[in-house]
């Protein structure tokens, strides 16, 4: 994943995954089957419906892209889920970060990405009339939460009719189960975020030698 600084929840504002009454349907923005599998298993088991929606357009080069997407249909078809894609609209979004190319990962730059992408999901799902989303986002550790969910109010301030289901997908042992569901899936592993900026990083991190 490149040079990567773990960013720690404080004790007191960890969440764990929800117990309650869960919602019945909801569009789950989704970066790469590795980050979805663990997500919509635990969704599928408790009786919610996710209609996953592939907006990324930040991932470069356009082949990377294509293995990233096409492995998420065959994971979506696998587990007859509906799968939308927004295209990779890779133009726009460089036009959304630009100014921001050198900034570290976890910085400004990645704030504007989330932002980019929940504005599109929360568009999304007004459009498909479903008044929730979530992102996979949320369940990488590489990720900041506060960054998100910032976003994700970015996002209801331009399309108030829907919310953001504001979960940790962290949490709940599902990212040790993302790792199970990697090997027993053969699932492709990406090695860097997905823009060019964040491989540039990951190309200039020293080799070690042994």
């Amino acid at each position: 994943m490149g040079t990567f600084v773990c960013y720690l929840i404080p004790m007191k504002t960890r969440e764990t995954l929800p117990t309650g009454e869960l919602p019945q349907k909801v569009l789950l923005h989704a970066c790469c089957a590795p980050c979805s599998a663990p997500i919509l298993e635990w969704m599928l088991a408790h009786g919610v419906e996710p209609v996953l929606f592939f907006y990324n357009p930040n991932i470069y080069p356009q082949e990377e892209y294509l293995i990233r997407k096409n492995e998420l249909i065959k994971y979506a078809q696998k587990n007859k889920l509906l799968f939308l894609d927004d295209d990779w609209k890779h133009t726009e979004w460089l036009v959304s970060v630009k100014g921001l190319e050198n900034e570290p990962e976890r910085g400004k730059r990645c704030f504007e990405c989330f932002k980019h992408r929940l504005l599109a999901t929360a568009k999304r799902a007004k459009e498909m009339s479903i008044s929730l989303y979530t992102t996979t986002l949320a369940g990488s550790r590489w990720k900041r939460l506060d960054q998100i969910r910032q976003a994700a109010s970015f996002a209801k301030s331009h399309v108030p009719e829907v919310d953001y289901w504001d979960v940790n997908w962290k949490k709940g042992g599902l990212q040790e189960r993302r790792c199970e569901l990697l090997r027993l899936n053969k699932f492709y592993n990406q090695q860097y975020c997905g823009c060019e900026f964040s491989m540039r990083r990951l190309q200039e991190k020293p080799t070690v030698e042994k």
